[in-house]
This record gives C-alpha cells, sequence and structure tokens, in this order.
C-alpha cells in the first residue's frame, strides 16, 4: 500500500512536516547514495541468513527444499538417533522418553516460527516487513540508526545461542560420560547430531523472536522523532497526520505477528506443563543426565518470550506515552499565552511561544511568516480569537492522543504492563518449578 504522504522530490511542497524532511538534503548526493549502498549490505547480509534457516520461501522450490531440510535436520534426524542408539543406562534413567517429548516440542515451535515468519517475509519482502521503506531516499539519519539496530539485533541473538549452545553441548558431553554406547565413535556422531539439530530449531525460534523486536525497536525510533516533532513544529494537523500513521503501522505490525505471538505462547506454556507432568510422573532421581535437555529448552523458550515481550511492552509504552508529552506541550503553551499583554505583543496568529517552563519543547516561526505579518495590524479581538482556535485545537489534539493510544495488541489486547504482569508470573513459576526439579547433580 503506497504511503499518501511520501512525495517525490519534484511534488514536494515547501512547507512539509519537519519529520518527513531530509537535514541533510544539502550533501552531496554520493554521500546519500553511500548511506542506500550500506543498508542494502545490511539488508542483504540479513536475508541470505533468513535464507539459510529457511525463513524465505519465494518460490516453490525455495518452499520445498526449506521444509525438507527443517524435517531431515530438525526431525528426522533427532528422532533416528535416540531410536537407533542402544546404550547400557539409556533405560535406567528414561532418557529416550524424555528427549523424544523435548524434540517434539522444540519442533512445533520452530515450525510455528518458520510458518508464520516465511509467510510475511514471502508476502512484504524484507524492506516492508522491517518498515525501513517508508523513508527511502528522503532520510539518512533513518537509515543510520536502522542499520545500528539491525547489527544490535544480531549480536543479541548471538548473545544468547552461544551460552544455550555450550549449556547444551557440555550436557550432552555429559550424558555420554554416564551412559556408554558401542564405541566412542559412535558416541561422538549421537552428539553432534543432536547438538547439530538442537542450535537448528532453537535458532529458527530465537531468530523469529529477535525479528520481530527489531520491527518493535525500529519503530521507537519514529516515536521518538514524532515526540521532537513538537519542539519544531505547530500545526496540530500535521501531528494528527503522522500520528495516524504511526499508529496504522502499529497495527500492521499486531496484525501480522499476533498469530505467532499467540502460537508461541500456547507452544511455550504447554511444554512447559508437559515438562511438569514428566518431572513429577517420573518415580527415579532426576539429574542433568536425563532432565539437563529440560532446562535448556526452557531457558530458550523463556528467552524468546520475553524478547517478543520486550519488544512490543517497549513500543505500546512509548506510544501511549506520546499522549503525556503532547500534554505537557498544550499545558505550556497555555500557561505562557494566558496573559492579554502577551497577545497584545504577538505578532503572529495561533503560534504563541512558550516561555521558560520546558526549555526543549519550543516553536520554530520562520523570518517569512513574521515579515510578512509585521505590517498588519490585528486588533485584540482578532488575537483573541487565533488564540482560542489555537487553544481548541490542542486541547482537540490532546483528547485525541489520549482516547487513541495505540501500542501491539494481541486480539484487542494490547501488549503492556498488565498482559506482561498475568504472562511473567505463570511462566516464571512454571519454569522456576522445572528448573529446581531438573538441575540437580547427584553422585549415584
Amino acid at each position: 500500500m503506497a504511503d499518501p504522504h511520501v512525495e517525490t522530490e519534484e511534488s514536494k511542497p515547501q512547507d512539509q512536516t519537519p519529520l518527513l524532511i531530509d537535514i541533510e538534503q544539502t550533501q552531496e548526493r554520493p554521500k546519500e547514495e553511500d548511506f542506500d549502498t550500506h543498508l542494502d549490505r545490511t539488508l542483504q547480509r540479513l536475508e541470505l541468513f533468513l535464507t539459510l534457516l529457511g525463513f524465505k520461501q519465494s518460490s516453490v522450490l525455495s518452499f520445498g527444499v526449506s521444509w525438507v531440510k527443517f524435517l531431515l535436520i530438525g526431525v528426522s534426524l533427532p528422532v533416528a538417533v535416540l531410536e537407533l542408539s542402544n546404550c547400557s543406562g539409556c533405560d535406567k534413567y528414561q532418557i529416550k522418553d524424555f528427549e523424544l517429548n523435548i524434540v517434539a516440542l522444540q519442533a512445533c515451535l520452530a515450525a510455528v516460527s518458520l510458518l508464520c515468519l516465511s509467510h510475511n517475509l514471502r508476502k512484504y519482502g524484507i524492506r516492508k516487513f522491517l518498515f525501513v521503506d517508508r523513508y527511502s531516499g528522503q532520510m539518512a539519519r533513518f537509515r543510520d540508526v536502522y542499520i545500528q539496530k539491525i547489527s544490535d539485533s544480531v549480536r543479541l541473538l548471538v548473545m544468547w545461542i552461544v551460552p544455550c549452545f555450550v549449556l547444551k553441548t557440555a550436557r550432552e558431553v555429559v550424558r555420554i560420560l554416564c551412559v556408554r554406547h558401542e564405541s566412542w565413535w559412535h558416541s561422538f556422531v549421537i552428539l553432534l547430531a543432536l547438538v547439530m539439530s538442537w542450535t537448528y530449531l532453537a535458532t529458527i525460534f530465537l531468530s523469529a523472536c529477535i525479528l520481530f523486536h527489531l520491527v518493535c525497536n525500529l519503530q521507537i525510533v519514529h516515536f521518538e522523532d514524532y515526540g521532537k516533532l513538537l519542539e519544531r513544529e505547530s500545526d496540530v494537523l500535521v501531528f494528527i497526520e503522522e500520528h495516524a500513521r504511526l499508529r496504522y503501522h502499529l497495527s500492521k505490525i499486531s496484525h501480522r505477528f499476533r498469530i505467532y505471538l499467540l502460537l508461541a505462547f500456547l507452544v511455550v506454556t504447554a511444554s512447559q506443563f508437559v515438562t511438569l507432568f514428566q518431572t513429577t510422573g517420573y518415580s527415579g532421581i532426576i539429574t542433568f543426565v536425563n532432565g539437563g535437555d529440560f532446562a535448556v529448552s526452557s531457558i530458550v523458550q523463556v528467552v524468546g518470550i520475553i524478547l517478543c515481550l520486550n519488544g512490543a511492552a517497549k513500543i505500546s509504552h512509548r506510544a501511549q506515552g506520546i499522549a503525556s508529552i503532547a500534554s505537557i506541550w498544550h499545558a505550556s503553551l497555555t500557561c505562557s499565552s494566558s496573559n492579554a499583554s502577551q497577545l497584545r505583543l504577538s505578532n503572529s496568529v495561533g503560534n504563541l511561544e512558550a516561555a521558560s517552563t520546558l526549555g526543549s519543547l519550543y516553536i520554530h516561526n520562520s523570518e517569512s511568516d513574521l515579515e510578512s505579518l509585521d505590517s498588519i495590524a490585528m486588533p485584540r479581538n482578532t488575537q483573541l480569537a487565533s488564540y482560542m482556535s489555537s487553544y481548541h485545537k490542542r486541547q482537540a489534539f490532546v483528547l485525541y492522543l489520549q482516547t487513541n493510544p495505540g501500542g501491539i495488541t494481541i486480539f484487542g489486547w494490547t501488549v503492556d504492563r498488565g498482559l506482561i504482569s498475568t504472562i511473567f508470573f505463570i511462566q516464571l513459576s512454571l519454569v522456576l518449578f522445572v528448573l529446581g526439579k531438573t538441575v540437580v547433580f547427584t553422585s549415584e
């Protein structure tokens, strides 16, 4: 859907909103093209990484390759290794039953991530999916922030994958040392297959959560810039139009991710309940050998859910905080413009400058506007009518923001502190109980 507010260089009006004006228009074209090239390279590397995981399914061939790879590495390989391997002590520790259920739950979670994210990427492409094409060719400062946010997201993924990978590898090494197979070579093949399969499934799930977190962080950039718009613009209609556009994009993000978020919450909750049933129903001792995978999978699942909730809550609270900023701006202008002496001394109509209540909230009036009003004698009643008109516009704008806060929603429920508190305490109770039952070292 084309953005009606984004115009070409030829048709762009002179009084365009500062939020939509490139502050680097005076710079040379080669430097602006360098920003485009750098952003394109960053997006291409991100798209290549997603393609390797199987998220890019733009054709029938890539769709088939992606799901065949998922079924072979994520499902068939660990199931075949667990079913065909013969080890002394597997029945004693009930390792096979535990790990088969863990593989099934991890595969369901990765399949949900792969299905939902690949659909959106196939439908919108990487730029529209991340909402980085709205100001293409206009705002170099946003491109620089985009690149930084994407790089931070990749580092965040690595920061969580590496410790979990080390923990999973340590668990498999401990299991091999405690449970003997036919040979060390056979044990090494089993270790390699299980670690590779687990890493593939965990990376798919965490990558999907990181992508949602990235989309929300990129929108925070625009909301921060929208808050600064009050410092340099006085047209209330511009504020409403820009806020309506930002809120529209939040609605699109909610619509694209609501199925994924809901299914991810349900699968993670079901996984925790299955873990509880298995650990509490097991008559033997739960140790790191047979229950270590419960701890590792629980950590990955909770980290993914926290990333999703964190991204959604941050953008929801930032969208709701705009009403507070606008209320301060409105109160500052109203209080500083209430004296009749200020009305008589003012040469502008409707744009009354705030005093020193908020030094960072001020309005720029162009010199051409001031010069055009120097020769006009404005009666006091006209100034008063203009002031009241400006006051009612600002009041209507603040009321609009208070009744239309915006944010990420899941079928009508806004992801904010209230919803997070409910989900957090339920999941935390389950996870702490699971970790308390599984991370137990024994001398036996």
